[in-house]
């Protein structure tokens, strides 16, 4: 019944406004929805192995028992992390472009592609809610929206979980984490989340997540704050890795 009903609605979507990729603009055929059949492999496949501790791509004989070469010297407060691809290609474009004001949609769309793809994946962490890596205020009023969030809602109605976007606040503006090195980030994000008055996460698994990882800081500082909640068990769910250090 849902299928016949969401083939009736892109049919009739078509018919008054016909759509177009979200990634090339092309026009769409009927059965299409949101990307097209060249598109949509660009960004939707995974083409190198990741670290199942931090996502950051390794190689394909890589011990990964105790985490890979660049997480194992690191102390990081979520169990484990993985992604949807590599920063890099369509999909690196796509998530520059959500960077914009009015790409909501663009947001909503690329999520709900991640969580149709790793719907199983994601279904095996057993997680209890999502909860999103939030914006600044400011940098939110300037852009919309929060892209994290617009991921975060599309993964919790496709796994039917509860999605907690306003439950971490950030407490202060920071410079962007990809002007930084790797030790000026962790200095950059010390103390600029906070946890909302009466969230229960006792006992919780939070899935938490973002757009994109690049040393983990930002990510880990979230899930310090979240573990002061007494939180069982943090899982990171990111869109893409980059892989600078």
């Amino acid at each position: 019944m849902h299928q016949l009903a969401h083939g009736f609605w892109l049919g009739f979507r078509h018919l008054v406004m016909p759509g177009v990729c979200r990634a090339c603009h092309k026009l769409l055929p009927v059965e299409a929805d949101d990307f097209c059949s060249n598109c949509l492999p660009q960004f939707t496949v995974d083409p190198f192995p990741s670290c199942p501790h931090c996502s950051s791509t390794i190689g394909p004989h890589a011990d990964t028992e105790s985490g890979c070469a660049i997480c194992r010297k690191e102390s990081f407060v979520f169990e484990r992390a993985i992604r949807f691809g590599p920063y890099q290609g369509l999909l690196r474009d796509l998530i520059l472009q959500m960077k914009h004001p009015g790409q909501e949609g663009l947001a909503e769309a690329v999520g709900n592609r991640w969580a149709q793809r790793d719907e199983d994946r994601l279904h095996e962490l057993r997680a209890d809610l999502v909860m999103p890596v939030p914006l600044h205020w400011r940098r939110r009023w300037h852009r919309g929206y929060n892209q994290s969030e617009a991921l975060a809602q599309a993964i919790a109605r496709r796994l039917a979980l509860p999605c907690h976007p306003a439950a971490l606040r950030r407490l202060r503006a920071t410079p962007p984490q990809t002007t930084l090195t790797a030790t000026d980030r962790r200095q950059n994000l010390r103390g600029a989340f906070a946890l909302r008055r009466g969230s229960d996460l006792k006992d919780k698994t939070v899935l938490l997540i973002d757009d994109v990882m690049t040393s983990g800081s930002t990510v880990n500082e979230c899930a310090k704050v979240i573990r002061t909640a007494r939180a069982k068990t943090i899982v990171v769910a990111v869109l893409a890795h980059d892989g600078r250090s």
